[in-house]
């Protein structure tokens, strides 16, 4: 059957141009700058103190991303007419796009530790970029899916491909869907080192002598247009399609030939069924730096030819939002479709474009776009486009909402702790050895456990030019695909280049950030290492990983805590299930440094030796963690001469309102996960060879599980807890756990793959190894 046509019922917007969409849409629309000098923090050692700053007050206590989050969500909601309280909660997903997520919290903790020697590990933990998507849920009593992609400023671009993954398969009714990022020093601090930062406010594609840092959310209500249409809901816009690629060019540049750009364009036009001569306007991603401004025109004369539709740059009035600017830019879009008016970009300082496009400059022009082609990039190459249409305005085809193609694994592998790689990992289980025996001392507690990654051992592997600029989690996951690679045999170039990568983490790049941050705290901008910022965006391990590799196809990234696997694999199957992708390699990494041990091991539930039994109440041991898992169709695999070790078969995603760093104790959540799973795989509970556990130790979370599996009609399956020996590595923990099973710990079967993340969310999959 056709697949829901996607409607936009309600928008919410906050920024440095107002405090709703009104007032931003009336100061865009008259070419108002929101952009203005920072209060917010000290700027004097920065390039500029020019910025798009919020300027209404925030929610006392509540750190600055919730506060905006809400004020757009509650906003978008209002504007839908939705009445949640009369819709079933358990099938209204949140799915948010964050680059920095409540960083303001973060930086403050680890200035109290860094300069005071004071660790607050409570508040440490409600702040982690997961949070966003947990505050949400609580905040509104939100039930169903949730996700938080961190694919830095392209973020809130790739959440909407992510909601309309979930809509186009009929997996929710409704999705609050958006962007959500507060201006910090960390990024500030980070683009000032680079000299990205325009001394005056930005010029995009005129005088581009750099880019102005904003803040805001936005946030849309997205619904099946029948549905919409059947409670008399006005729909603004459609949600027509959208298209990612990866450069795998450079960490902070993008590709100055603007291939990949231009790729991410085409696909989301050929997904909404339309072709470049459809489109009336390009919002485009517009920063005011050299290097985007020179790119992104030649992108747009790829697709376009000689004759562009109309352009414009709105961070030229918001400054760039950074996670937030893909649905901040989409808001717009929308706007601009369902009021006839073409937003403008201001600041030209009197300049010809020298690109030669037709720049809406000054004020909004009069106009009906039927259909908007809206770009946002990023660090690590990534690229990401959304199309807009009017409602009505169909493209040609027809989407199905059910698979055209079977999914198969086709190749697993994965390291933990002191098992470099999977051939350690099937010795520690098949010898029950722990990967988790190193001890390291905690100020305040002493001499605790933790599974510690050999940083030299796993870098063997990867070409020594290439290590120098990665991070440990970049290490991580590069050394998980050369071993995959190593073990299942490497692609062509022509296959290489065809492959996506959808990269996943409980928390993203620890060490980076802390040391980035670090330097600022002690030196200023002295000590502020441009190296170092590059690697502290999440999604900044995919960017070294398609590097490496030469993939140029798809890409994501999730931030999702310990569902993040499950998610991410989730995500790449529908991609390729509906034909958008051949291939993806799905790698999940987390990374402990001592400050992120320090803050776990002061928490409840923490073990104090290196001994843990699933359920035996012993408490769990941090392990650092990656894994590797290639994704194909069945005819991809096929016709490369590919074995399948497994079919995807389903899979399922819940939440509850836990409140942050919380989880719900009665397992009810927890079991919808379960049962949405086996009920899209078409198995019953009997039918599940295996339950490949989440417990690891902590009663908390043990007991939940073993409730949510007694709903599930689960309590009598065989049960592995990989947990017991690998330790609990969090975003790569259920991944681990399927190479585990692949590898011997689960007979050949139906296995169901458990997970949770700290929150209330909740996701799990099946999958056939008797293929």
């Amino acid at each position: 059957m056709p697949a829901p046509t996607i409607a936009l019922t309600g928008l919410g917007l906050i920024t440095g141009a107002g405090e709703d969409v009104e007032t931003c849409w009336t100061s865009i629309v008259a070419g108002a700058p929101g952009i203005r000098t920072n209060t917010l923090f000290d700027t004097s050692e920065l390039l500029t103190d020019w910025a798009g700053m919020v300027t209404g007050e925030q929610r006392s206590g509540l750190d600055r991303c919730y506060s905006l989050a809400a004020t757009a969500v509650r906003e978008a909601v209002r504007h839908s007419g939705v009445d949640l309280s009369s819709v079933d909660r358990e099938r209204v997903a949140v799915v948010v796009g964050s680059s920095l997520g409540a960083m303001p919290t973060l930086e403050g903790v680890h200035a109290g530790l860094v300069l005071g020697g004071e660790l607050d590990a409570r508040r440490a933990v409600t702040a982690q970029l997961p949070c966003v998507g947990d505050y949400i849920a609580s905040e509104f009593d939100l039930r169903g899916p949730r996700v938080v992609l961190s694919n830095a400023c392209a973020a809130g671009a790739v959440a909407l491909g992510y909601a309309a993954e979930l809509l186009w398969r009929e997996d929710v009714d409704y999705v609050l869907c958006g962007g959500v990022d507060p201006l910090a020093t960390l990024s500030a601090y980070g683009f000032s080192s680079l000299g990205a930062l325009d001394a005056e406010p930005c010029s995009p594609m005129s005088a581009s002598t750099g880019l102005t840092l904003g803040e805001g959310a936005a946030f849309m209500l997205l619904e099946p247009a029948d549905r919409a249409e059947r409670r008399g809901a006005r729909v603004l816009a459609e949600l027509g399609g959208y298209g990612l690629s990866c450069d795998g060019y450079h960490q902070t540049a993008p590709d100055p030939s603007g291939k990949g750009a231009c790729a991410a364009m085409a696909q989301a036009l050929e997904t909404a069924g339309l072709d470049p001569d459809d489109v009336d306007y390009l919002n485009l991603h517009g920063t005011g730096t050299p290097a985007n401004d020179s790119s992104e025109p030649k992108a747009v004369r790829k697709l376009f030819g000689s004759a562009p539709p109309p352009v414009s740059s709105t961070k030229s009035i918001l400054g760039h939002t950074l996670g937030a600017a893909g649905a901040v830019e989409s808001v717009v879009s929308a706007l601009a479709i369902d009021r006839g008016v073409l937003p403008p970009t201001i600041n030209t300082r009197g300049l010809e474009p020298p690109s030669g496009l037709d720049i809406v400059a000054g004020t909004g022009r009069e106009g009906r776009p039927g259909v908007v082609l809206s770009n946002s990039f990023a660090f690590g190459g990534n690229n990401a486009s959304v199309v807009l249409n009017r409602p009505g305005r169909t493209g040609r085809g027809t989407r199905r909402s059910e698979p055209l193609h079977q999914v198969v694994v086709t190749g697993a592998a994965g390291l933990a702790g002191e098992a470099a790689d999977t051939a350690g990992l099937v010795a520690a289980l098949s010898g029950r050895r722990p990967c988790y025996t190193r001890t390291e001392h905690v100020q305040g507690i002493g001499e605790v456990p933790i599974g510690r990654v050999d940083a030299d051992a796993v870098s063997r592997a990867i070409n020594p030019s290439r290590a120098r600029r990665m991070d440990p989690l970049s290490l991580l996951s590069a050394a998980a695909v050369a071993d995959l690679y190593s073990r299942h045999g490497k692609p062509s170039r022509t296959e290489a280049e065809a492959t996506g990568i959808v990269f996943a983490t409980g928390y993203g790049p620890y060490t980076s950030v802390l040391r980035f941050h670090e330097g600022v705290l002690r030196h200023g901008i002295a000590g502020a290492n441009p190296a170092l910022f590059a690697n502290t965006v999440v999604n900044a391990a995919a960017g070294h990983v398609a590097m490496l590799n030469r993939y140029r196809g798809y890409t994501a990234t999730i931030a999702n805590g310990g569902t993040s696997s499950l998610l991410a694999l989730q995500l790449a199957a529908r991609v390729i299930a509906r034909g958008a992708a051949d291939r993806i390699m799905v790698v999940v990494a987390d990374e402990f440094p001592g400050k992120a041990l320090a803050t776990q091991a002061a928490l409840p539930g923490y073990a104090r030796t290196a001994h843990v039994v699933p359920g035996g109440r012993t408490g769990t041991v941090l392990t650092e963690g990656a894994a590797a898992i290639l994704l194909e169709s069945e005819e991809a695999a096929a016709s490369r001469g590919a074995g399948a070790l497994a079919a995807v078969r389903g899979f399922g995603a819940s939440g509850e309102p836990a409140g942050l760093g919380g989880i719900g104790r009665d397992g009810e959540a927890w079991a919808r996960a379960l049962r949405t799973a086996m009920t899209e795989a078409g198995a019953a509970p009997d039918d599940i060879g295996t339950v490949v556990s989440a417990a690891s130790g902590y009663s908390l979370v043990d007991i939940a599980q073993a409730r949510a599996l007694k709903l599930a009609g689960l309590a009598d399956r065989p049960v592995t807890a990989p947990k017991a020996l690998l330790g609990e590595t969090y975003g790569s923990a259920a991944a681990l756990g399927l190479v585990a099973a692949l590898c011997g710990a689960a007979p050949p079967g139906r296995i169901l793959l458990s997970s949770f993340a700290y929150g209330g969310s909740y996701a799990a999959a099946v999958l056939d190894t008797e293929t």
